[in-house]
């Protein structure tokens, strides 16, 4: 598999495979509302169509980046994430980076929204469709973030190399200014469990197809076979 790794402003066309990475924390909490029980995150392109969308849909759960702010439900965490029930829910999502990058590649046949705690399954997902070539789209940081960077590399080693240890790419996005950020509260709208929950790799046995649906990018999770169901790579 010919992978290559960008950053959002180095795309210069819809690549055939996507995997968007935000591990810190987009694409951790999207897998943890899936977790909680929404059925769909419409991805927003900006702070005012997320309140747009949530005016024309009340029931909907808006949540973004940073503070609390008027008209959001609830900010871009995992561990505040992880205690609210949203069932059959869907969740308007509009982030700094994550959201940003999977709109980036909306063309593309395939888009998959990616961290570590769905990193087997979305490796599964393309070794299932033998992707030939993938681009992983590093959001954080210009393309720089080392979490997001180590996350998609490992990503893309389990998908040729099924037994590839995550002890290294681990300590790096460890080690990351992301990490560090959340941990010393430079960041607003933080949990202390956010980086932990971020590091956890493989907690949901699903990948993450984001598809245009109408105007909207609309992100859901595909369940994947276990790896004792899986043919031999």
């Amino acid at each position: 598999m010919d992978a290559r790794f960008l950053g959002i402003a180095d795309l210069v066309e819809a690549p055939s495979v996507a995997v968007v990475v935000d591990v810190m924390r987009a694409f951790t909490v999207t897998a943890w509302a899936f977790a909680q029980g929404a059925e769909k995150i419409v991805l927003a392109e900006s702070l005012d169509e997320a309140l747009a969308l949530k005016a024309r849909h009340p029931d909907w759960v808006a949540l973004k980046d940073g503070p609390p702010a008027p008209g959001f439900d609830t900010v871009n965490s995992p561990g505040l994430l992880r205690s609210i029930d949203l069932g059959g829910r869907t969740v308007v999502q509009k982030t700094t980076a994550g959201t940003v990058g999977a709109l980036a590649v909306k063309e593309a046949p395939l888009v998959l929204c990616a961290s570590f705690v769905v990193a087997e399954a979305t490796a599964q997902l393309l070794r299932t469709r033998k992707s030939d070539s993938v681009t992983f789209v590093v959001t954080g940081d210009d393309g720089q973030a080392d979490e997001d960077l180590a996350c998609a590399q490992y990503i893309a080693r389990r998908a040729t190399e099924a037994g590839t240890d995550a002890t290294e790419f681990l300590r790096r996005a460890a080690e990351s200014r992301a990490a560090a950020e959340l941990a010393e509260g430079v960041r607003q709208g933080v949990h202390p469990d956010d980086v932990a929950l971020c590091l956890e790799v493989d907690r949901f046995p699903f990948a993450m197809v984001a598809t245009l649906e109408g105007s909207l990018m609309v992100l859901r999770p595909r369940a994947m076979p276990s790896l004792t169901d899986e043919d031999p790579v």
